[in-house]
């Protein structure tokens, strides 16, 4: 097996020359490069990195960053100003969408001409039609010209195209984001057996569920240069971090949120951390073990700074602090914060994430006060309490972020996310099926008669 990678891209340029007026061309093409009447726009630079066969790398930036274009270079579709890529095994593309289409052929004959470009023969796409049009589901559309199609539709049958070419190296720009949700789950389905099976996936996409839980490697391109490439974790986590910077302005209170943490934290947070219930724990093997480690404010932090998290723990039904928990018990997650300036509507949340930094399960404040929103004033102190009952978590690594917000759910401003406040370590004797394991009330088996 070659070890060489199947994605090589070194020294990577793209720029595009912009004229002013239409006549500033005509003088360029005149004067043949002794002056410049046109601006150079940069939309690449200096981009390298290599893609391991059998390796899932998510292509992350806001719009404008240069994600398409560098997917356009790697098909072949698009050529770069300078620097080299090379790509090897057969290279299965889905970029804009309906790109490779004719609008004006009906549904089958763009597959037979898709396969064809793709690399398969006209015995080969025949042989495949049948699991094309199944995986598409467009019932009798497939019969009608494309124009006819809505987006979904037009990615659906796209899709499935490029899903049946037995490609070595697959490229997807974003196009899961018009699919309706049971066919984004098939796509889904079949991105991780195309991994699962040693398939090489480069794609881009805006949601860090999928960057998290597909892929192996982030990179980060921002205004066409590499801010970062690592795990999908820790890019992911600076991604929104970033984000949320431009939106609301510079974060100038990093500093300060930091040098408060050890002061602040003796708010009641630092009462006696032993569960009386170690021993037992430690020693049972039919139990769902969670290690609760203690609230950690050193981690990365970002927000305008308007209020501070004090502390953050888990509680038992007798509001003592847990060390220790178990899958399927009753907990509440409570969270201490001040405020340093006033705050129209406050709104405090966690999420649970897996090592990976896949979303679990959170919640937030904002429904259960939507009618009656929360007010504060500078200086104040809030407690948030969050009641439910622990899920069964496989073993691992469990890490909760927490948030304190001004706004609504979608229209706010991030005062401060702590990241990793919380650290539970799963110590787990049973096997639950799938991320998270639900405790179940009641299973029976319940004869109902004889056919």
């Amino acid at each position: 097996m070659s070890s060489d990678p199947a994605i090589e891209v070194r020294g990577l340029f793209k720029s595009y020359q912009i004229f002013e007026r239409p006549v500033h061309r005509l003088w360029q093409m005149i004067l043949r490069g002794r002056k410049n009447f046109f601006r150079e726009h940069r939309v690449l630079v200096d981009i390298s990195f290599s893609v391991a066969a059998g390796e899932t790398v998510g292509i992350i930036g806001r719009n404008g960053s240069g994600k398409s274009t560098l997917l356009q270079i790697v098909c072949g579709t698009l050529e770069a100003t300078a620097g080299a890529c090379s790509v090897n095994g057969r290279v299965a593309a889905l970029l804009e969408l309906g790109a490779g289409f004719n609008p004006e052929f009906t549904g089958q004959e763009n597959i037979y001409m898709s396969g064809q470009i793709l690399g398969l023969t006209n015995e080969e796409v025949d042989a495949r039609y049948a699991s094309i049009v199944a995986f598409a589901d467009i019932g009798d559309y497939v019969d009608q010209p494309v124009k006819t199609y809505s987006s979904g539709m037009f990615m659906r049958l796209a899709f499935a195209v490029i899903a049946h070419v037995d490609a070595d190296v697959l490229i997807v720009d974003e196009a899961l984001a018009v699919g309706d949700a049971y066919f984004v789950q098939k796509c889904m389905r079949f991105l991780q057996r195309f991994r699962d099976a040693g398939g090489t996936l480069l794609f881009v996409s805006h949601d860090s569920t999928t960057v998290t839980g597909l892929c192996d490697r982030a990179i980060w391109l921002h205004e066409g240069r590499i801010r970062i490439d690592g795990s999908p974790k820790d890019v992911m986590q600076a991604y929104l971090a970033d984000l949320y910077r431009h939106e609301q302005g510079d974060d100038e209170v990093s500093m300060h949120i930091a040098q408060q943490s050890s002061a602040m934290l003796h708010d009641g947070m630092d009462e006696d951390f032993i569960d009386v219930r170690r021993d037992l724990v430690i020693s049972s093997n039919l139990r769902n073990d969670l290690e609760v480690m203690r609230y950690d404010p050193s981690g990365e932090s970002f927000g305008k700074g308007g209020a501070f998290i004090a502390g953050a723990r888990l509680l038992d039904v007798q509001g003592a602090p847990l060390a220790w928990s178990v899958g399927g018990e009753t907990v509440s997650f409570v969270v201490n914060l001040r405020t340093h300036q006033t705050i129209e509507n406050l709104i405090v949340g966690f999420i649970v994430k897996n090592k990976q930094g896949l979303p679990l399960f959170g919640d937030n404040t904002y429904l259960s006060y939507l009618e009656h929103g929360v007010s504060c004033s500078e200086g104040q102190n809030w407690i948030a309490r969050f009641d439910f009952r622990m899920p069964i978590l496989p073993a691992g690594e469990y890490a909760i972020s927490v948030a304190v917000s001004d706004g609504s759910q979608r229209d706010h401003v991030v005062h401060q996310w702590q990241h990793d406040a919380l650290i539970i370590t799963s110590h787990s004797s049973q096997i639950s099926t799938g991320l998270i394991g639900i405790p179940m009330r009641r299973i029976e088996l319940t004869r109902v008669g004889d056919v």
